[in-house]
């Protein structure tokens, strides 16, 4: 008898720039779930406040994480794969908070890597400026958080298979 995999649902996090945006929809097809695009939860004063080069605050953060935390939470054992900065440690436990059983997949790479792929971006609202204040708010994942980091270099059907092979590693999340 064939065991059955509960799915994931897998927040892919990291820096403006790492490639959530193309990895996520990626990853999601190679496990076979729906995707969701983090930066859709933003109200629009959090977007007017990026777009203006302007660092949202914890505040700002918390109904956008609430938001994404509440898409994760009616996923939970379907499977599901959503893009979110998580740059903090206070952040990721507000979405496992609300989706006690979310994994993290950590976009990681060299700073000067991100900035060139964030300089070739067409129609996004993050500002390469804003990239020194992500780095230095980032605090990467402790090894008690689920969850597993994916260098981004490489094409992004190589990203989005090695991060496949990363959760296949983690524990089957509870039922």
């Amino acid at each position: 008898m064939q065991q059955l995999h509960t799915p994931h649902v897998v927040v892919v996090m990291g820096v403006a720039g790492t490639g959530k945006t193309t990895i996520g929809p990626l990853l999601a097809a190679r496990l076979g779930v729906p995707y969701a695009e983090g930066d859709d939860f933003h109200p629009p004063a959090n977007i007017a406040k990026m777009t203006a080069g302007t660092p949202l605050a914890d505040e700002d953060r918390w109904p956008w994480l609430d938001a994404i935390g509440g898409w994760a939470h009616g996923r939970a054992g379907l499977g599901g794969v959503v893009s979110s900065s998580a740059l903090k440690r206070s952040y990721r436990d507000r979405l496992r908070a609300a989706a006690p059983g979310v994994v993290f997949v950590h976009l990681t790479g060299s700073r000067e890597l991100i900035e060139d792929r964030m300089s070739h971006r067409q129609g996004h609202f993050m500002p390469t400026a804003l990239l020194d204040s992500q780095f230095a708010t980032l605090q990467p994942l402790e090894p008690d958080e689920a969850g597993v980091a994916v260098d981004v270099a490489g094409t992004p059907e190589e990203i989005a298979e090695r991060a496949a092979a990363a959760l296949k590693d983690l524990p089957e999340p509870p039922r």
